[in-house]
């Protein structure tokens, strides 16, 4: 019995670690691999539980595939939605949603196959409850919308809840709600449903004790790390778009408001440009002028006084003085 926990110790330890860093590598490589992950994950939660593998410790029965896959899937929801958003944890419920499905049916359909074939090997994949089968699928669903959630509730900045009294509220709630779920799907009616409540819960309590310090270990490190507060969202934007849209609208206002200003210097300078215009008219070329009178003549051959010639041919414009030469050679009585 010693054996056997600690081989499911170890067994629980790698799997977490393997989902949590498989989603610390999204920077790198996004979340492509994660995804798959978990729909391996899924694969394998399913057919260990169909085998009924666990181990039995004096007062708990701790099954394999809730203690180790399960677990690991929720912790692996968990990071997702806290640090990628709504969009992305569906498509991680998605995947453990569609997976869990096809299991059934894959077992089914290879269940009739050896059965046409050779009926002495169906014992290698026995056909499962469709009752049972029906609410771990649906608890499953149920679990992840419910810690998605609890998360945003419980978040919320008038409780003033702490990180870890928030990952440990909600990771324990989830467990235990699915154990009334799957519990009460699968197994309400029959003599031993109060019984395999009991012992769930107890199971439930004990698992979420030991997997709660690689959540918070985790989250903690990742927010370090990422430099950036943990995102409060609205309860339920795990089933609405109120958190895309939101980011689009984000998104689009900056947009515009780059536009808008990118309009505004482009009208500032074509009004700088439009009053240079207006201001700057050049002579260009070379202009012939009397040697004597000093006149121009224009492209026509007409001849025009310098100071008419320029007016019509730029924005300048003339006023008359006598400077200080003329003035005391034509008018020396004035003197200085």
């Amino acid at each position: 019995m010693t054996n056997e926990l600690l081989i499911l110790i170890t067994e629980a330890i790698a799997v977490y670690f393997l989902v949590l860093w498989a989603h610390s590598l999204r920077t790198k490589l996004g979340l492509a691999h994660f995804y798959a992950l978990i729909g391996s994950l899924t694969a394998v939660m399913v057919w260990v539980t169909d085998a009924g593998v666990k181990v039995e410790i004096p007062g708990v029965s701790f099954m394999v595939g809730s203690t180790v896959f399960y677990t690991a899937l929720l912790l692996g929801v968990f990071v997702v939605y806290v640090f990628d958003g709504p969009r992305a944890t569906r498509i991680a419920i998605s995947t453990i949603i569609g997976v869990s499905i096809m299991v059934p049916v894959i077992t089914m359909v290879l269940h009739w196959q050896l059965k046409l074939s050779s009926p002495d090997t169906t014992n290698y994949f026995p056909p499962q409850s469709l009752r049972i089968y029906s609410a771990s699928i649906f608890a499953a669903f149920a679990d992840l919308i419910f810690l998605a959630i609890a998360w945003e509730f419980l978040g919320k900045p008038q409780l003033n809840v702490r990180l870890w009294l928030r990952s440990f509220l909600t990771l324990l709630g989830v467990l235990w709600l699915d154990v009334v779920l799957f519990a009460t799907g699968a197994f309400a009616g029959t003599p031993d449903y109060l019984h395999i409540m009991a012992g769930t819960f107890t199971s439930r309590l004990v698992i979420g004790v030991f997997a709660f310090p690689f959540l918070y270990w985790y989250l903690a490190w990742q927010n370090g790390k990422n430099g950036m507060e943990i995102e409060n969202r609205p309860v339920l934007a795990i089933l609405k778009e109120v958190t895309k849209v939101r980011l689009e609208l984000s998104i689009a206002q900056r947009e515009i408001e780059r536009r808008k200003e990118v309009e505004r210097e482009n009208m500032k300078l074509i009004g700088s440009l439009h009053q240079a215009l207006a201001e700057v008219k050049s002579l260009r070329g070379i202009l012939p002028t009397c040697s004597y009178c000093k006149n121009i003549r224009d492209k026509d051959g007409s001849w025009h006084q310098l100071e008419a010639y320029i007016q019509r041919h730029s924005e300048a414009k003339f006023s008359h003085g006598v400077c200080d030469v003329c003035m005391a050679k034509h008018h020396p009585e004035i003197g200085n």
